[in-house]
């Protein structure tokens, strides 16, 4: 354990942490509510913001804040004004986003294929102190509004029709139910990338589902699991792939280990609950 002494590793393990909290809380209404595909869109939806302020030099997670807002409102006009299902009005913005993120790499010189990896796996072992702060302060803003809508999201989730006789307003609980998951994925792109995010908002909290009923069970499972995801990845990291030479080496694969375990443990808990080993004696 002697690598976690570094300072650099410590850094990357709170930041794996904090996506973990905050995943974990809006993790569980997503996966409640059979949304992950929005957070999938989500998770590469912010592409092209963090690609514009990588261009010019601005905040990434600025860029992917403001990405992110204009993919919620974006899937939301679409659904308004559509008859398509809701799903496709989530692909067509999703296409543009992805195809606006290619075009911003392409047009632009300062661009190069290490900035990509560095969306998608992020820059985890580059994660400064001031990094941690922000990222500290989004994800209590987060859980914050989740806590302040959790009436209303645990009504609308179970049954809509009572959340409009209750006059709990499913469409504004919808609109902040996206914002949220898009501020989660901002509080944590920059740090981790959009692999993590996108795997620890759906795999902790799907294992948690099949574990315990109640939400807040769920949601304080979900983090058990991601927290050990965390550090199993990390140690898997470390002995797997124990030399680093610079960023000529490939993408970061300290944020795909840890998602990797999350995902593994899903499918143990999913076997285990299909094929259940009998005590003996029985």
């Amino acid at each position: 354990m002697e690598f976690l002494t570094d300072p650099a590793m410590q850094r990357a393990l709170a930041a794996a942490l904090l996506t973990v909290v905050v995943t974990s809380v809006v993790g569980t209404w997503v996966v409640l509510r059979g949304s992950t595909y929005i957070g999938e869109a989500l998770g590469h939806g912010v592409l092209p913001g963090v690609a514009v302020a990588v261009v010019v030099g601005g905040d990434p997670t600025f860029g992917a804040f403001v990405a992110a807002v204009l993919l919620v409102l974006g899937i939301r006009l679409v659904q308004r004004r559509s008859p398509l299902p809701g799903e496709s009005a989530i692909g067509l913005v999703l296409v543009a986003m992805l195809a606006l993120t290619v075009v911003i790499a392409a047009a632009s010189d300062t661009f190069d294929a290490h900035d990509l990896d560095e969306l998608l796996f992020g820059s985890m072992l580059d994660t400064t102190g001031g990094d941690l702060v922000r990222q500290a302060i989004l994800v209590v803003v987060t859980v914050s509004l989740v806590l302040i809508f959790h009436r209303a999201l645990l009504v609308l989730t179970f049954d809509e029709t009572q959340a409009e006789l209750l006059g709990l307003r499913p469409r504004l609980t919808e609109t902040v139910f996206l914002l949220t998951v898009a501020v989660t994925v901002t509080a944590s792109f920059e740090a981790v990338g959009g692999l993590l995010v996108f795997g620890f908002l759906v795999a902790p909290p799907a294992t948690a589902a099949l574990l315990v009923r109640r939400v807040p069970a769920v949601m304080a499972t979900s983090m058990a699991i991601g927290s050990g995801a965390v550090v199993l990845g990390a140690l898997l990291d470390h002995h797997l792939l124990p030399v680093r030479s610079g960023p000529e080496t490939g993408p970061e694969a300290l944020a795909a280990l840890m998602a990797l375990v999350a995902v593994g443990a899903f499918l143990v808990v999913l076997v285990a609950r299909r094929y259940p080993v009998d005590a003996p004696g029985r």
